[in-house]
């Protein structure tokens, strides 16, 4: 039988990775934040803690803004655009729409661009609802720091968060659509499902080969997926769910070899996140638990 701080910590430990994943956009960075969490948790006299959530929570927060400011780092050295690390994601995870639009490729995009702490705050306040004297405390700042960071990260999210909520029909039937003018090389296809002003991402890493660049518009997007249309005909394509939202799963020799995540805004592809990094592509075999 467990002792009862090893119980506390699994009970909230899918919402802490949640938290440090959120922060970080790397489930290995956010999986070392846990091992850190735990082993703090595990000296801390539980006696004098009033809320075992919120307390975790802080810790989990604390060591993942300090993992941040050193990812920060690192990441001026990747070789290429940086992409979050994607995770296959359960259907309950999709069905949260707030959920799943805060873990969404793109939403973890926009919250690269914000400091350490308007992304801990934001995340903190916006995703998870706590309070500002809770955020206060893990962060290291005052109640009104706080609402002022939280203010200025929410604006500069607004002017960049997906355009706005989408079916899950929606989405089904935009990504059957984009998976058949793929496999067949359609252009005419491509450019009907794929908007006007669509981005595609490559992430390689430095490791494999992806575009180095993003490359916008539909037609040089569609002409890029026509062209690699020989590299999905010698692979098995999958549907999925991947961070709350559809996607494409190519494997190849027994393992994944890209995953490509999609953005669609009124039924349109407005964004495709292809990850091809071999460390980032880990947890595809199986569902990651996310929670609030």
């Amino acid at each position: 039988m467990a002792d009862p701080a090893t119980e506390a910590f699994l009970a909230h430990r899918n919402l802490l990775f949640t938290v440090a994943y959120q922060m970080l956009g790397s489930a290995a960075d956010a999986e070392d934040v846990l091992q850190e969490t735990w082993l703090r948790w595990a000296g801390v006299d539980r006696a004098a803690v009033r809320d075992e959530r919120a307390y975790l929570v802080r810790i989990t927060t604390r060591l993942a803004l300090m993992r941040l400011r050193t990812l920060g780092r690192r990441k001026e050295s990747y070789v290429g655009p940086w992409l979050p690390e994607p995770l296959l994601t359960a259907p309950d995870v999709a069905e949260d729409v707030e959920l799943a639009e805060s873990v969404s490729m793109a939403m973890l995009l926009v919250l690269e661009t914000l400091t350490p702490a308007e992304r801990a705050v934001f995340v903190l306040r916006e995703v998870f609802a706590l309070d500002y004297d809770e955020i206060a405390e893990a962060v290291g700042k005052t109640s009104s720091a706080c609402r002022q960071i939280a203010h200025r990260a929410r604006s500069h999210v607004a002017a960049r968060r997906p355009r706005g909520d989408v079916s899950p029909a929606t989405s089904r039937d935009a990504l059957v659509a984009f998976r058949r003018a793929v496999e067949t090389g359609d252009l005419r296809e491509l450019l009907d499902i794929l908007a006007p002003d669509v981005v595609f991402l490559g992430d390689g890493g430095g490791v494999v080969q992806a575009v180095l660049e993003p490359v916008v518009g539909s037609r040089a997007v569609a002409g890029l997926l026509t062209a690699g249309v020989g590299n999905f005909a010698t692979g098995s394509l999958s549907a999925a769910q991947v961070n709350g939202y559809p996607a494409l799963i190519l494997r190849r020799d027994g393992g994944v070899d890209t995953v490509v995540a999609l953005r669609i805004d009124d039924g349109l592809v407005t964004g495709l996140y292809a990850v091809r990094n071999p460390e980032k592509l880990s947890r595809l075999d199986e569902e990651t638990p996310l929670r609030r």
